[in-house]
């Protein structure tokens, strides 16, 4: 089978968009541990009314058709925000992204990947990193390790054989994400306890719950931290107020007071760690649909998880203060609290931390030293246009 019978077009309506969404469904299917995503949700994230990232990037989605049949889909896509970014971050300018690339063999695949690189070139792009679905923020990169356990909330699953298509495409490493598993129901060693009840006895050290009542303040506090503390970090795009307000509506449901953490000294937020419960294990048996009844199974898990993960997808602290022993001990304080917390009153049994620069040393120390694992990890490539 060649290319030439295959046909690559952009979507244009709201039903390519609905084929666009449900192409996963069909290639996944036999996949147990592929997480279908909620089918609204997946649309919002392509559909710019619906997505703040829209307000400073702009897109242009491919299907794949080979008689009449939708084989694969991808995005191409234009940060404006990446592109004011410093070259050794990772973006900068001339530097596209495709993304959200899913296909059923290699041809379409090379295709769909020309096509995107196309449109890209036409933009006056002149590199391109991927795959990044949409936003740095949502599910950067490509699973390569750890194909035999689902992912939690806000990461990706792809196929195998997809590596292979994407690097016969021409593209090369560029940067590995990782994310680490630990135990949270043992104990962590007797040096890390001595750590935290040190901590405990500081005067200057408080290390307190949010309160949701105050959901748009704490999100300041939270924000603030974040980009002071990412700001030198590979990848980084600062959030705009658009895509806040965006995820605040998308998250609000699961943030629960106890499971996130603000870490001050002297009465001044330095520190934060955001923590969810695993919401991929709600919605996995709802394949996507909350119609006819799924919407109440997931309210009614809302009221109050019971889950076997917990995710971190954040943490942060104040760049005056990385690589001091401040630092490191705060981050064990709020990892300490959570995991009491995540164990007692939501039945978890284990954690995960990430996704994690391969070259964020501190994040790795604090996740080696508390007992944690690699149990997946994501590549993002390269290639110049």
């Amino acid at each position: 089978m060649t290319s030439a019978s295959i046909a690559i077009r952009p979507i244009a309506s709201k039903a390519d968009r609905k084929q666009f969404v449900d192409l996963p469904f069909r290639l996944y299917k036999d996949d147990p541990n592929w997480v279908p995503p909620l089918k609204g949700e997946a649309l919002g994230l392509i559909t710019p009314e619906k997505n703040g990232w829209f307000s400073h990037a702009k897109a242009q989605l491919f299907l794949a058709e080979r008689g009449g049949k939708v084989v694969g889909r991808v995005a191409a896509h234009i940060d404006t925000l990446a592109l004011t970014m410093n070259p050794a971050q990772g973006f900068g300018p001339g530097c596209g992204q495709f993304g959200l690339l899913d296909a059923e063999d290699g041809i379409v695949a090379n295709a769909l990947i020309a096509a995107a690189e196309g449109w890209l070139r036409h933009q006056g792009m002149n590199r391109v990193l991927g795959p990044i679905s949409m936003s740095v923020w949502e599910e950067p990169g490509l699973l390569v390790d750890g194909y035999d356990h689902p992912p939690t909330i806000m990461m990706g699953h792809a196929k195998p054989e997809y590596r292979d298509w994407i690097e016969n495409a021409g593209y090369t490493r560029v940067k590995e994400l990782l994310t680490y598993e630990l135990d949270i129901t043992l104990p962590f060693p007797p040096l890390l306890q001595r750590i935290i009840a040190s901590g405990e006895k500081n005067p200057r050290i408080r290390i307190r719950e949010v309160d949701k009542t105050k959901f748009d303040e704490e999100a300041a506090i939270i924000l603030a931290i974040l980009n002071d503390a990412w700001s030198d970090n590979w990848g980084f795009v600062p959030l705009t107020e658009p895509e806040i307000k965006d995820v605040g509506v998308k998250l609000k449901p699961i943030v629960f007071n106890d499971l996130i953490r603000i870490a001050e000294v002297d009465g001044r937020p330095v520190a934060f760690m955001i923590t969810l419960p695993d919401l991929n294990e709600a919605i996995a048996p709802l394949n996507g649909n909350l119609l006819p009844f799924g919407w109440a199974k997931l309210l009614l898990w809302l009221r109050k998880p019971k889950v076997k993960t917990m995710r971190v997808p954040l943490m942060g602290v104040l760049k005056e203060l990385q690589s001091s022993r401040m630092a490191s001990q705060l981050a064990f304080m709020m990892i300490e609290y959570i995991k009491r917390a995540s164990v007692a009153n939501y039945g978890a049994t284990r954690g995960e931390i990430g996704w994690i620069l391969e070259d964020n040393q501190g994040m790795r120390s604090i996740a080696d030293a508390i007992g944690c694992h690699v149990n997946k990890r994501y590549w993002i490539y390269e290639k110049a246009l």
